[in-house]
């Protein structure tokens, strides 16, 4: 009998991606969709950075690159942590990968054994507890609810450990919830995860640089936790380089060395041009940065403004990132007639169908009660994208 692997059939599919591709498909039948489900910037990658990727393809970096990333952009990076983050690392503690989703993934692989449990605050990024069952791990969610403004506790985290805890996961600012945690948050959490051996955090700070309340803040920066923290990033969100698939850890040496064993046996070194690419990212000016932060915090504003004056929705103003998780469970049970909304992924679908704006549903987040919508796009689709979910819900009585 035809039969995938029970590995596999563990695994649930992206509902993001899913989203996506149905807003594609009505896109190709013809129907003007605004597409509100994918957590991609909308800008063009920055001229210097592509010049940088031109020249190296000029200079044929066209040949295998080492499987932990080239020794100049794994320099770049600990420069990054030195000068940004204020963490010392060398370059034996940096392993680079083909985008940070292979850097969480190859974390989970080299750490956690079949049946250990590794703690995911909810919302939480849809892969994480997919990656945490293909390891053989349990996922063990805690609940951070929208009155908790999406943040966990250091009381809820300590209730949660167990002898069997090997590691929690911790995105600020997170997707899909665009909390951020702060310096005393994180103090909070480091002491409980000090207080028991051999549990590490797998921290993702991929959305570090799309932050509108100051400085990034990392828990590697506390003392104790940088043997304890696995540090995640990469070029995709804050350089708006989605497609060039460049990301990396930095963590303990027996960690990188770990993950760059398993890297080595199924993917190898990552693209040589994108490397390259990444490298200048890091090392020249940054002020691309700045000016897409800027943007996506006129956006952040549009549309916390918009979506507070949507009847029925409850919207909480998030301090990073570019998706806004409104509360949306006053719509359950509601009908427009024809058919009735019994939970986010209805809701979603309904807004998809009837009003052609794609967002997300809660569920797949760990959060029933709730929405993404990402604004990463204009204005202008904001403004427009946002009329029609008000006109949609409307209907519902």
């Amino acid at each position: 009998m035809a039969e995938l692997s029970n590995r596999l059939n563990r695994l649930a599919p992206s509902a993001t991606l899913a989203m996506s591709q149905k807003s594609s498909e009505m896109k190709a039948q013809g129907v003007d969709v605004i597409n509100l489900s994918v957590g991609e910037p909308d800008f063009n990658t920055p001229d210097h950075i592509k010049e940088a990727a031109k020249k190296a393809i000029d200079e044929n970096y066209s040949r295998y690159s080492p499987v932990p990333g080239y020794m100049d952009l794994r320099k770049a990076i600990v420069a990054k942590l030195k000068n940004e983050n204020d963490l010392d690392y060398t370059t034996s503690e940096v392993l680079v990968s083909n985008g940070a989703k292979q850097s969480v993934c190859n974390t989970v692989m080299a750490l956690v054994n079949d049946g250990e449990e590794v703690i995911i605050p909810a919302p939480y990024w849809v892969s994480y507890p997919q990656m945490v069952k293909l390891a053989g791990g349990t996922p063990v969610i805690i609940n951070a609810g929208f009155e908790q403004d999406f943040k966990i506790t250091p009381e809820q985290l300590e209730a949660a450990i167990t002898p069997k805890t090997r590691m929690l996961i911790l995105c600020s600012p997170s997707n899909p919830t665009g909390s951020v945690y702060s310096k005393e948050e994180l103090a909070g959490l480091s002491e409980v995860i000090k207080r028991h051996e051999g549990m590490y955090v797998l921290a993702d700070e991929i959305y570090e640089h799309i932050n509108y309340i100051g400085r990034h803040e990392s828990i590697a920066q506390f003392p104790g936790m940088k043997e304890r923290s696995i540090i995640v990033n990469g070029v995709s969100k804050a350089y708006a380089m989605t497609g060039w698939r460049i990301g990396f850890i930095a963590a303990p040496e027996w960690i990188v060395k770990g993950c760059n064993k398993l890297q080595g046996q199924y993917t190898s070194g990552p693209c040589s041009v994108s490397q390259k690419a990444a490298e200048a990212a890091y090392t020249m000016s940054q002020e691309c940065v700045e000016t897409m932060r800027k943007a996506f915090e006129r956006r952040r504003d549009l549309i916390v403004e918009l979506a507070k004056q949507i009847p029925g929705l409850e919207v909480n103003k998030p301090e990073g990132a570019f998706y806004l998780f409104p509360k949306c469970s006053s719509f359950y049970g509601k009908t427009d007639g024809k058919r009735t909304i019994n939970n986010s992924t209805d809701l979603a679908m309904y807004l998809l169908e009837e009003g052609h704006v794609a967002t997300v549903g809660g569920e797949a987040f760990g959060d029933p009660e709730c929405f993404r919508m990402s604004y990463a796009t204009s204005d202008d689709n904001i403004r427009e994208a946002m009329r029609r979910i008000k006109e949609t819900l409307g209907k519902l009585q």
